[in-house]
């Protein structure tokens, strides 16, 4: 196999166009292709490497498949070519008899009825060429598993795909009834939901497993003839799994391999498909209702898919901007500190200062809300007081509610601290009092109610305590199929363009993040309670108290020299530190400064921007330590996430005023 040709899509349709306009769209793209004129060429350019291959039903026909079959069934263990089939009949194999035949010759085969969309063909050739991906990450994780034990256990501790080896047992009339447990990788556990498997028997751990798979991998252990299969696991969850499963080691051990990969969304999405046609052939009569049917659903998509998009440029747009508005605040602060501490100007003067340096403070909170919002920076979960956190928003809910809608909150006594992002709660809160007040359009009252509850392990949350954050409304509430469907993504009750259908979604994920839930409960007519359960902190809740200003006579003088390629926050650093007494020298650069450091032997504090051209301040702080190993760091920083930066280095978040710099230069 030639490398660089590995991920290409071979083309095989002798007959009109299809090859170039297949290969056109596929270009476009971004994928590289290649025209195959005959079966030959193309088990000749799948021998040397290929993703998938794109196959017309005609190129097929009364052709002679006896060498296209050998090589397939003669491929390596870990590979299972992938096929697009163009096909001139559709409907399901039960009414295509040609496309069952192909299915049992070709394997992993998807079919593609002509003609077809250009997406649905893109679709499915990238689709193909992951599972080829896949199958190359699986080869080469195989091939490392021969090169030694440690690097087999990486191997079987990284791959996407389940993995486990199991040994048949047999009762004494040679029929397979359970299996051992050899090894299981990661994989295995998040997609079985089976931990600890390892030395058990798959009968004590799901009594009710179907005897099918034992009849399947028995097989596999007795003739040593590999499988690859797709069924379901009633006993398991009604999960769907693809297996490929082979047997390793001695032939006379009836040791089975089985890689394997959960397909369950894709099962529902096929059995969708097919509820979707049945109900298209029953209203083949009625064309006009149908073609309007599917023109709102076709708006409402395109709806969904700009409202998604504008959340996305949106995250897009915070996360690029947020250093640059930082780096535009930090002097902007430090300005209006100085001004503000020196008590200059008049007293109106001095009260305009100090509301623009209010202002400024309120822009940085700003910044770091919006990153918040957009999921730019990841969650950073502490022990939170709730009831706290409730009371301080209520002018926020109240105001945001409208005069229509009364607001009661009921917050009891002797909360535990919950285990929560503060920030993403609030955003998540203001969320579902959204939606409440939008199913009161007459008003009505919304009651936020925050308790804690002590709940056995079910089927929905494990056994614990839990902070339970209810939004109630008297809305017009929702029907049981309504409220089943609610937190699934681009589902929205909101007319066209009043909502994205992603805030309960996210609401939810927020809650699963953080080890807890969410769970609604509505009555069409008398209103709706969505809950958010948190688990409860062992810590105390904590809350941001600003410390008293740093003296900056007890600081330890020296000589600092300070790192930025941003000339006006340069600046702005360098004229708070020389008004803290320190000797300063300043450089653009972590390649000047480190000359500066050569020549001038004498720093004690280097006080240095994390992202510049070139070298970032991380690694010119290793370097400094380098030269001089007692230097004191600081490391600025103008954006929200601690992405590249060691957890032990002391670090300011831009803006900032003189008095959080020099509480910073305190703790070094």
């Amino acid at each position: 196999m030639i490398p660089h040709l590995s991920e290409r899509a071979l083309i095989l349709a002798p007959i009109g166009r299809d090859a170039d306009v297949a290969a056109s769209v596929l270009a476009e793209a971004g994928l590289r292709t290649q025209i195959c004129a005959d079966l030959p060429a193309l088990l000749s350019g799948i021998d040397n490497g290929a993703g998938f291959a794109l196959v017309t039903e005609e190129a097929l026909h009364n052709r002679d498949l006896h060498p296209l079959v050998g090589w397939l069934q003669n491929q390596p263990k870990w590979s299972d070519f992938p096929f697009i089939l163009l096909i001139r009949r559709g409907g399901g194999l039960e009414r295509n008899p040609s496309a069952a035949r192909y299915l049992e010759v070709l394997g992993n085969v998807n079919f593609l009825e002509r003609p077809f969309h250009p997406t649905t063909l893109i679709s499915l050739a990238r689709s193909a060429l992951r599972g080829r991906r896949r199958q190359y990450d699986a080869r080469a994780r195989l091939e490392e598993l021969h090169r030694g034990a440690e690097k087999y256990r990486s191997l079987f501790n990284s791959i996407e795909a389940g993995f486990c080896i199991i040994e048949m047992i047999f009762d004494e009339a040679g029929k397979p009834v359970d299996y051992l447990f050899i090894e299981t990788n990661p994989a295995f556990a998040r997609q079985t939901g089976l931990n600890d498997a390892v030395g058990k028997r798959m009968g004590s751990l799901v009594p009710d497993h179907e005897q099918h798979w034992f009849d399947i991998y028995g097989r596999v252990a007795r003739t040593g003839e590999a499988v690859r299969f797709e069924d379901g696991a009633d006993a398991l969850g009604g999960y769907w799994y693809d297996v490929y499963a082979f047997r390793v080691g001695d032939p006379r051990a009836p040791v089975v391999a089985v890689l394997f990969n959960d397909i369950t969304e894709r099962r529902r999405m096929e059995a969708a498909m097919r509820r979707s046609e049945e109900r298209l052939r029953a209203l083949n009569e009625t064309l006009e209702e149908r073609v309007q049917q599917r023109s709102h659903e076709l708006e409402l998509a395109q709806e969904a898919l700009r409202q998604s998009q504008k959340l996305e440029s949106m995250g897009q747009l915070t996360g690029g901007v947020a250093h640059d508005f930082n780096n535009l605040l930090t002097p902007i602060v430090g300005s209006l500190d100085l001004l503000h501490r020196r008590g200059l100007g008049t007293e109106r003067e001095r009260r305009l200062i100090e509301g623009a340096l209010q202002s400024a403070d309120r822009a940085k909170t700003l910044v770091q809300r919006l990153l918040a919002f957009a999921r730019r920076q990841p969650l950073q979960p502490t022990a939170i007081d709730m009831g706290e956190l409730v009371r301080d928003m209520r002018d926020l809910i109240v105001s945001t509610s409208g005069p229509r809608v009364q607001v009661e909150l009921a917050v009891a006594d002797d909360l535990p601290a919950a285990h929560a992002d503060a920030n993403q709660i609030e955003m998540a809160l203001l969320n579902l009092t959204v939606n409440a007040r939008d199913a009161m359009p007459d008003g009505g009252q919304l009651c936020i109610e925050v308790s804690c509850v002590s709940i056995a392990a079910d089927s929905r949350f494990r056994e614990g305590r839990y902070v339970r954050l209810s939004v109630k409304d008297t809305g017009v509430g929702m029907d049981q199929r309504t409220a089943e469907k609610a937190i699934e993504p681009f589902f929205t009750t909101k007319g066209v363009g009043q909502g994205t259908g992603l805030g309960l979604s996210m609401v939810h994920g927020l809650a699963a993040q953080l080890g807890g839930g969410l769970t609604i409960d509505s009555t069409v007519g008398q209103g709706t309670t969505v809950s958010l359960w948190l688990p409860t902190s062992e810590s105390a809740a904590t809350r941001d108290i600003a410390g008293p200003d740093v003296d900056p006579v007890k600081l330890d003088h020296g000589t600092a020299l300070v790192v930025d390629d941003e000339d006006l926050v340069r600046a702005s650093t360098v004229h708070m530190l020389r008004e803290l007494g320190y000797d300063v020298l300043e450089a653009s650069s972590a390649e000047h400064a480190l000359a500066i450091m050569k020549t001038d032997p004498d720093i004690d504090i280097l006080v240095t921007d994390h992202l510049m051209p070139g070298t970032t301040g991380t690694d010119l702080i290793e370097q400094a330590r380098a030269l001089k190993p007692e230097i004191r760091a600081l490391l600025i920083s103008g954006y929200a996430e601690n992405a590249g930066i060691s957890p032990g280095l002391p670090r300011l978040t831009k803006p900032f005023r003189q008095v959080d710099l020099a509480r910073s230069l305190a703790t070094l």
